[in-house]
């Protein structure tokens, strides 16, 4: 059905509309960070308590309607953080779903009013096998808040809708809420970066933190014994393809002693002119930057941007060359 603009309707009124709605949910959150007590750390202990070793319980989180899809968020956030969780809509756990429900389960119901028809048919048939609920409403003197375990108040003095209506405040309010309960989990568990990329391994940061230098380094690096003249060593360095040859003592060791670039043979002939007989020793870089194997992609790319290079050294414990890495290797593995 097509609707008519606002006869009153002034062009600079969105912008002011759109502060009003930001103020209001601002205001709200707020408000819930002065109200959160002990209500907060005892389902915080209850979740831990049911995800113990001896229980391995998880987290279902439930709702109706825009609380539903609030819900969802908030069992999406605990699962990436540590917390095993999922979603349940609530019309459906009451058409079957609830079969998921374990007696190790912890239920979190989400409603506004605390009056959802669907909730209240659930929440008796989760507590009577053993399941324990954690209600999140904005009333709590609600059927629903009286029945839980522990109760949540996201209760706000006004939606954003200036009539009143629409859920904005009470839904940003929930969401806030359900984001502080994760949070506070996370750093019950001590749940780290690392662990956060172990959920999230296709993600820039799992690619950061869960890829090695040997992972993406190139094996097939050319390397040359230091006696070599320049011209050969020149020659080795573009059969490899890499922009640098390697220097060893001699043809059998694989301990680097120096690098040879396209750098070092421009300065090179700058220097020294006539190349032809000039061993490479006389030119490479001595003392190469080198990372080793397990070390974290990322930091290679640290190493680089730090001492201004585009090629590193790939070496195990013992300082044994097993690879070479460059900035393009990085940018194809997309840890940069």
């Amino acid at each position: 059905m097509s609707q008519t603009l606002n006869a009153t309707h002034q062009p600079k009124q969105a912008i002011s509309m759109g502060k009003r709605v930001l103020e209001i949910e601002a205001a709200a959150v707020l408000a819930l960070a002065s109200r959160l007590g002990q209500a907060f750390q005892d389902a915080v202990s209850l979740i831990l308590a049911a995800q113990s070793e001896a229980r391995q319980g998880r987290v279902i989180v439930s709702g109706l309607g825009k609380s539903g899809h609030i819900a969802r968020k908030i069992a999406a956030t605990l699962a990436s953080t540590g917390t095993p969780a999922y979603f349940v809509h609530a019309a459906e756990a009451v058409h079957g779903d609830l079969g998921m429900i374990t007696h190790d389960d912890v239920l979190i119901a989400l409603s506004n009013s605390g009056e959802n028809d669907e909730l209240l048919t659930i929440v008796p048939l989760v507590k009577r096998q053993g399941g324990r609920l954690i209600a999140i409403t904005g009333n709590a003197a609600s059927t629903l808040a009286l029945a839980a375990d522990v109760h949540l108040d996201a209760h706000v003095d006004q939606e954003a809708c200036p009539l009143n209506l629409a859920p904005t405040a009470s839904t940003t309010a929930a969401l806030a809420l359900g984001d502080a309960l994760a949070v506070a989990l996370l750093d019950a568990r001590g749940f780290g970066a690392e662990d956060f990329a172990r959920s999230h391994p296709g993600g820039a940061l799992g690619r950061k933190l869960l890829t090695h230098v040997d992972d993406v380094m190139q094996t097939h690096v050319p390397h040359v014994a230091m006696t070599l003249p320049i011209p050969e060593a020149l020659a080795a360095m573009t059969q490899g393809g890499m922009g640098m040859v390697v220097v060893t003592e001699n043809a059998e060791s694989a301990t680097p002693i120096g690098i040879f670039t396209d750098g070092d043979l421009r300065r090179a002939m700058a220097r020294l002119g006539d190349l032809r007989s000039t061993p490479v020793k006389d030119a490479m870089t001595t003392h190469p930057r080198s990372i080793e194997t397990r070390r974290l992609a990322v930091e290679a790319v640290d190493m680089m941007e730090t001492h201004k290079i585009n090629q590193l050294l790939v070496v195990d414990e013992q300082g044994t060359l097993c690879g070479a890495l460059n900035m393009h290797d990085l940018f194809r593995a997309k840890v940069v």
